[in-house]
């Protein structure tokens, strides 16, 4: 199992480094998109949690 999970991580790596090398754009969108989601979504649980004080 700790092999299996070694050879994904390994994987995921090259993966995400070839993106990077050969469309430095389209990586670049999409680390912009991602950034944007997590913060709309800490924008989220910090309206939740004001309205739970309130």
């Amino acid at each position: 199992m700790v092999q299996a999970k070694k050879i994904a991580l390994i994987v995921v790596v090259v993966f995400v480094m070839y993106t990077i090398i050969t469309s430095p754009e389209r990586a670049a969108d999409l680390v912009q998109v991602g950034f944007e989601g997590i913060s709309s979504a800490a924008q989220g649980i910090g309206d939740f949690m004001s309205e739970l004080v309130k």
